[in-house]
């Protein structure tokens, strides 16, 4: 499965940005795909996840949460980061996984397939 992921560049703290992945694969359809970011000097977290299932409940971090917004589109191979009311400290590198199980995962290593992350820098 590859996951080409866009958008991010700089933006001012208040500001809102899009993420986009784009699974491609022959079972893009039936992934649980999430975001990760990774701060400098930091470990890799979640940031929010959908499951390829019709009906689940996203996640999102604590940090995020009212902030950030996932979605889907209808051939659900491409999912969406709607960041919203940006802070300095969402600066990071982010990241698109996904793993064929239903359930979204919070830790890094239950995802089988990674995309090269995409920076998101937020100004003050």
């Amino acid at each position: 499965v590859q996951l080409p992921a866009s958008g991010g560049g700089l933006v001012q703290a208040g500001g809102s940005s899009r993420l986009s992945c784009a699974a491609h694969g022959r079972t893009s359809r039936t992934l649980t795909i999430s975001w990760f970011r990774q701060a400098p000097g930091k470990e890799r977290e979640i940031v929010s996840g959908i499951s390829w299932m019709r009906g689940g409940i996203p996640y999102y971090a604590d940090s995020v949460k009212d902030r950030f917004s996932i979605s889907r589109d209808t051939p659900g191979n491409t999912v969406f980061l709607q960041m919203n009311s940006l802070k300095p400290e969402d600066t990071a590198v982010f990241y698109c996984a996904a793993r064929p199980e239903s359930e979204i995962a919070t830790q890094p290593h239950e995802y089988d397939s990674w995309g090269r992350g995409t920076l998101v820098t937020v100004s003050s």
